[in-house]
Parts: C-alpha cells; structure tokens; sequence
C-alpha cells in the first residue's frame, strides 16, 4: 500500500513541513542496535553515547535563538510547551496573581489552556488585534494590572502569517514586572529570534513545523532572571524536574540537526520563498473582488490567507484536488467552520467562510507555483 501522494501540489507547510533528508539521516543512526539507542538516563556507554546526542542538539535548539542550552527544556511538541509554560507559571506565580493577557487569535494550544484556567480561578483578559492582525501596543498596556503574572502571544500567527512585535510587547512586561511567553511554533527557523536582545521569558517549539520529526518540541525557560515552572508531568525528574519521561533521542537529534539547518539556510529560505509568494499573489490577483487576509507587510511570506468571495472554501478546496491546501481553521465532522481568527479580524462569517490559507516552505518549488496559478486561474476564468 503506498502513503504518499505524488500527485499533488503541497501548499500547507503552515500544517506540518516534510522532515529534510539529512535529518532523516541523522536521526535513523540513533534507531538501531547499531547506532545510538541507549536510554540516555543509563550510566554505561550505550547511555552516555545517547546524552551526548542530546546534549549536542540541546546546543543546537540554543544556538538558532541564542540561547544557553540549559534554557532549552525537551517537550513533545509546541502544544505541551505552551501548556508548561502557561499552566506552569500560572501555578507557581498565583500569589502574585491571577491575571493572564492573550489575543483571540492565538492557537488553540494557549486558547485552550487560558480556558482550563479560567476554570481554575485565573482571570484571563483576550484582546482584539487590529483589523490587520496586529497587536496594538496601547491594547496591551490598558489591559495590564497588578495582579498580570503572564502575557501569552504568538510570534507569527498560523492562519494569516501575521508577525507580533514581540520585542516591543517584551519589553513592556518586562517594565511591569510580568512574564511573557510566545508561541514561536511557526517563526523559529524561519525568521530570527535573539533571546539576548529580547526580553521575552518563555519560548514554545515545534520540530515538525521546520523540517523536523513530528511528536518534539522544546520550551525556553529564561535562567536570567530566573523564571521557575510548576511541572505538569511527573516522573523521573529529567529535564531539570520541569519534564519526566525517557528521553526520545532519535526525534532530539532530529530536531536538533533541523535547527542547525535553519540556522545555516534561513536567510535564503526566507528570500525564496517570499520571491514565490509574491509570485503566486500577482499570478491570481486579478480574480474579481479576491483579498488578502492580514497584511502583506506585516506577515511572513510562507504564510498567505485569501479570501475567494462567492465560493465556499469547501467547495473551493474540492475542485483543487491537485493542491493540498487548508482552511486555516478547525475541520469538524460537520464541515469547515469559519475560521475564529478571521472573526476576531472583523470578516463576515461568510467572508471567513470563503478563505483558503495557501504556506510556501523550503521545498516549493516554481513549477509548483505556475502550476497552482494556473489551476486556480481556470476555476475562475
């Protein structure tokens, strides 16, 4: 039975990225008998063999935002990340207070974890980003109080690509004395991120969204100053006690190859892809009323949310079949619901009902664009 689909075009690396070669490469020497496969816990050879992998990619994961590696905590993905850092600090900071600042058009990820604890007793204020995604820094400043402990915001937003200006809102908590966490899943490895010059305290990962091994992700825990987290999994203590559980090597050594690559490549990633981008935009522009979601100026290039007026985005993806694309928003068995991010921009229901989130990735190539424009340009000839 074959599992790949050659046919199609794939346009949702904001979705999942294909994991590079040399990645692959390097994490199946850490799989077998042969290679590094010890628990890296065990004190012989076979576990010491694996610990310096570890520790070695650790450096790696630090390196990309100029980190320390003893900042960098292992989770398995950007989901448990964010509920650490979130949750964590939430715990361990309550009796300074317990006020949370977010945006409506954050991941699920964080939305999900400010509703659990709502329901813990936290207070959690939501604000409303400007009409092209973008935080106000007057918003941010009126929301906060005394009792803010944390300040949760992305750095670039999964559905229209928009990017926060997170050194400015770092440097406002930092002012007042409050945490701030970003959800860095879609920008790390894609757009530079230096911990040393923004005071940002907790940073969320995910391998599988640059070119790494699904089920990995990292959290950064700023040392100086210190910021502490309550552990949400228990166990054996590893991760300096804020993350138990046997360490997954081979995905460890994945991601770490897969941010030593982004390091290297990023630079002309970014340029290539904004080129196809750009490209892309100017080949299906000319369809009648057609609009982007967001703000081209404001956005990284990989990400490009269009709104197609008078054809559902349902409708819309099935008579692509040769483009593998996303909605942008939650699938339920119901059908597509219109995407909240898009709400909270001020899109009619309808409108967000007919946007189609289009992500270019280090793999796209031209001939995938000029085919994509082509195909597009039919449907609506």
């Amino acid at each position: 039975m074959k599992y790949f689909m050659n046919t199609a075009i794939y346009l949702d690396y904001a979705a999942t990225t294909p994991v590079d070669p040399l990645v692959a490469e390097k994490m199946a020497h850490f799989l077998t008998r042969e290679g590094g496969f010890g628990n890296p816990s065990s004190a012989h050879p076979f576990g010491l063999a694996a610990k310096k992998a570890i520790d070695l990619a650790r450096s790696e994961v630090a390196d990309l935002i100029h980190a320390d590696p003893e900042e960098i905590i292992w989770t398995s993905g950007a989901t448990e990340a964010n509920n650490l850092a979130l949750k964590g600090a939430a715990k361990l900071y309550q009796n300074k207070g317990k006020h949370l600042v977010t945006v409506k058009t954050e991941h699920p990820a964080v939305l999900d974890c400010c509703q659990w604890l709502e329901k813990e007793g936290f207070f959690i204020t939501y604000l409303t980003p400007e009409k092209n995604g973008v935080l106000s820094r007057q918003s941010l400043l009126d929301a906060l109080r005394d009792e803010t402990i944390l300040v949760s915001i992305m750095h670039v937003n999964n559905e229209i690509g928009v990017i926060q200006n997170i050194e400015e809102i770092a440097q406002i908590t930092a002012s007042q004395g409050v945490l701030f966490h970003t959800d860095a899943a879609q920008s790390a490895g894609k757009i530079p991120l230096d911990v040393r010059h923004i005071p940002v305290d907790l940073v969320s990962f995910s391998a599988h969204k640059m070119y790494g091994p699904k089920g990995i992700g990292a959290l950064y825990v700023r040392r100086k100053p210190r910021v502490k987290l309550a552990a949400q999994i228990h166990g054996g203590g590893q991760e300096q006690g804020m993350r138990s559980g046997t360490l997954a090597t081979h995905q460890i050594v994945g991601m770490g190859e897969a941010c030593r690559l982004a390091k290297k490549t990023m630079e002309h990633d970014e340029k290539k892809i904004r080129d196809y981008r750009d490209l892309f935009w100017q080949g299906i522009k000319h369809i009648k009323n057609i609009s982007v979601n967001g703000d081209l100026q404001h956005t990284f290039p990989g990400i490009l949310n269009v709104c197609f007026p008078g054809i559902l985005t349902e409708k819309l993806m099935n008579q692509l079949p040769e483009l593998a694309l996303s909605a942008g928003s939650a699938c339920h068995s119901k059908g597509i619901e219109p995407s909240y991010v898009l709400r909270a921009l001020g899109l009619s229901t309808q409108e967000a009902n007919c946007s189609v989130r289009f992500s270019f990735g280090r793999f796209t190539t031209r001939k995938e664009i000029d085919f994509a424009i082509e195909k597009i340009g039919f449907l609506f000839r």
